[in-house]
């Protein structure tokens, strides 16, 4: 089997695990994207669509793999593989919340919803001791390519890459540090305090990721500025980091859960249980779990419902129109000006 075979089944190995594991990561109160009480959480349509699902995408996964090696287009393959699978969890989404709603699950238990303002005036804290290792990379990376000949900006476009990402993370971590928290009504004090201790998290992995990254465009560079030949061995020293951060963030969410709720309880919380349940907002909630939009919420970014570590700007939010229209528009100026001759479009290559 050739290397390239190998690393193509290894590809949509990896996008067969990942979708294997999306319904694991989400609370059992939101199984595919769907609100539901701690009660109906092991509902047999429940239990049963998790079956099929996870059938289906072993299915999907085989067929991938074969494709893949008689095409020989793993990265194609792989991208049909993830859509296919996604397909498979909203069709399993619509048949849960079409149970839910034929059987009034909703009207079951009294709805509430819970706020911690500590997280206003005791926000969880960047922690920029995890940041150093990203840091420390990109100042070597500095330092190499100053003492390389050529042109300036051969020399220093991986830093700039690398300040740009590094840059682009830390602003990500001060947005969700300081979006609204995903709690629990039915465990307010349990949520609260796991919910602190799944953010430090994210906010660790993040700037871990970074590092990560910036290690990876260091390897390329060492190519790029002639120190180490396009061999084999390069090939998979650069792919190496995403793979270990890829592990790293599929472990972590397995065991700390969607907000946190594969966390132990600490004594006290064990039998926590304010007598409500959550509200049931799956009215402003599209695409299982992954498009919101609610006019009357004030929260721009909520946590999103699909996966673990994710979130989603609400789109009935006006400042959300803005951003949209923003974007929009720089799309078009950018567009008209590559279309016009006002900028020179790069030519196409990968950075690998």
């Amino acid at each position: 089997m050739t290397p390239s075979i190998t690393a193509g089944l290894a590809l949509v190995a990896l996008v067969g695990c990942l979708m294997l594991a999306l319904p694991a990561l989400a609370r059992p109160t939101l199984p595919f994207g769907v609100r539901v009480a701690a009660e109906r959480a092991d509902d047999p349509v429940i239990l049963a669509q998790r079956r099929i699902y996870a059938r289906l995408v072993v299915l999907m996964t085989a067929v991938a793999a074969a494709l893949s090696v008689l095409t020989g287009q793993a990265a194609v393959t792989a991208g049909v593989l993830a859509a296919a699978d996604l397909l498979l969890y909203y069709r399993a989404h619509l048949k849960v919340r079409a149970t839910k709603n034929a059987g009034g699950w909703a009207a079951e238990r009294r709805q509430g919803v819970t706020v911690d303002t500590t997280f206003r005036t005791d926000p969880v804290r960047v922690p920029w001791m995890w940041g150093l290792p990203a840091l420390v990379i990109l100042l070597l990376t500095m330092g190499i390519g100053w003492g390389r000949s050529g042109a300036v900006a051969e020399r220093f476009e991986p830093v700039l890459y690398q300040a740009a990402l590094t840059l682009l993370v830390i602003v990500v971590i001060l947005i969700v540090l300081r979006a609204r928290p995903d709690l629990d009504a039915a465990r307010p004090t349990g949520s609260a305090r796991r919910y602190r201790t799944y953010l430090r998290g994210v906010a660790v992995l993040s700037l871990l990721s970074a590092a990560c990254l910036n290690l990876s465009l260091l390897i390329w560079a060492l190519r790029l500025w002639g120190v180490v030949a396009a061999t084999v061995v390069w090939q998979v020293a650069v792919c190496l980091p995403f793979a270990v951060l890829l592990g790293g963030w599929l472990v972590w969410e397995l065991k700390v859960g969607q907000a946190g709720h594969r966390l132990p309880a600490v004594p006290g919380e064990e039998e926590e249980d304010s007598g409500i349940t959550q509200r049931d907002d799956d009215r402003h909630w599209f695409l299982a779990g992954t498009v919101y939009a609610n006019r009357r919420d004030p929260a721009l970014l909520v946590h999103a419902r699909l996966g673990s570590s994710t979130w989603t700007i609400n789109l009935g939010h006006p400042i959300a129109w803005l951003l949209s229209a923003v974007l929009v528009v720089a799309i078009a100026m950018f567009v008209l000006a590559a279309v016009f001759g006002g900028i020179d479009l790069p030519q196409k290559r990968s950075i690998f």
